[in-house]
């Protein structure tokens, strides 16, 4: 794993986390509890800050970055970032599944308990309201999320990276 101070500025790493060996983690970056970040992924707060909660998973190939002097990236509890995903100078709430492969641009707020598709990209500046799914390119509403899909997609996926996250950290 590359974890690196930039301008002074070290990656601050909660408990229980999971880095994997080839996963890049730099500069600003404050990170919570029971997080993982995967294979290949990068972290990079070079730019600016990215600020994550408790229970994030960073899944392989993802990045996450920001606009210098414009745009941090902040990225709430409980929540997943699709293999190969592109988080970039936004905010992401609380209890969200970011899909595979999704781009959301700077200066875009994907409310609480909402699910971006996987491909999905959201334009720079797109508001998802609370309890929303997300899709196409440019990314829209397709629908309001259920009880079912919030338990049994949001927390199942963040349920279950810590788990497998466990499996790495007995070696």
């Amino acid at each position: 794993m590359i974890i690196k101070t930039v301008n002074g500025k070290t990656p601050q790493i909660g408990e229980d986390c999971f880095i994997a060996e080839n996963a890049t983690i730099v500069g600003e970056v404050s990170m919570g509890d029971q997080c993982s970040i995967w294979f290949n992924a990068v972290v990079r707060g070079d730019v600016n800050y990215i600020t994550m909660g408790n229970k994030v998973n960073v899944q392989d190939g993802a990045v996450i970055h920001g606009t210098y002097q414009k745009s941090a990236t902040t990225i709430g509890n409980n929540v997943s970032i699709g293999h190969n995903a592109l988080v970039h100078g936004c905010t992401i709430k609380d209890n969200v599944l970011i899909g595979m492969g999704s781009i959301i641009m700077d200066n875009c707020v994907v409310e609480s308990n909402s699910i971006i598709a996987a491909g999905a990209v959201l334009t720079a500046g797109t508001h998802v309201p609370e309890g929303s799914v997300f899709a196409g390119m440019p990314a829209k509403k397709i629908k309001d999320i259920s009880v079912e899909l919030s338990s049994g997609e949001i927390d199942r996926i963040a349920n279950n990276y810590v788990k497998y996250s466990g499996w790495f950290k007995e070696d």
